[in-house]
């Protein structure tokens, strides 16, 4: 374990900024696999998300390690499921930091079920997502722009 004070914020839009520089990351945007289909067009990403912080539906916070901005995660609903996001900057992986910040997440965030999609081979993001409760229940198919090909997803949901 390590001594990082891990903290959850509401989401400003200032902050989508440094957001959008973490989903620059080739690796990152690699093992997210359902992304932008242009991840280099901040204006677009920025308008995206500052709607989403004027949505009364979704729950979008800012993760802060040791009062440093390190990622984002969030509620959306979406036709009528509520699902879960989130994205770590690269230099924090490895560190808990997903897990801990999706934990206390969870405790402000109360919707159940909640459901989270992970691309098959983001081993990582499958492994925070069990740590903190969440049941494999099924896989899809999709998409994945940052791949340009079709990709299997993992399907997991946590019912309370």
């Amino acid at each position: 374990m390590n001594n990082n004070s891990i903290k959850l914020t509401p989401t400003e839009k200032d902050e989508l900024n440094i957001f959008f520089q973490f989903q620059l990351d080739e690796e990152a945007n690699f093992l997210a696999a359902f992304t932008a289909k242009d991840p280099h067009d901040q204006i677009a990403y920025v308008e995206k998300y500052s709607r989403h912080l004027a949505d009364p539906t979704i729950n979008m916070q800012t993760i802060r390690v040791n009062e440093v901005i390190a990622g984002s995660i969030a509620k959306f609903v979406m036709g009528n499921e509520a699902g879960i996001t989130y994205w770590i900057d690269r230099k924090f992986w490895g560190q808990r930091v997903a897990t801990t910040a999706l934990g206390d997440f969870l405790k402000i965030e109360k919707t159940r079920p909640i459901f989270g999609h992970v691309a098959f081979d983001n081993y990582g993001s499958q492994k925070v997502l069990e740590h903190c409760g969440f049941i494999k229940i099924g896989k899809d198919k999709g998409f994945a722009n940052a791949r340009q090909a079709e990709i299997e997803e993992y399907i997991y949901k946590l019912s309370d």
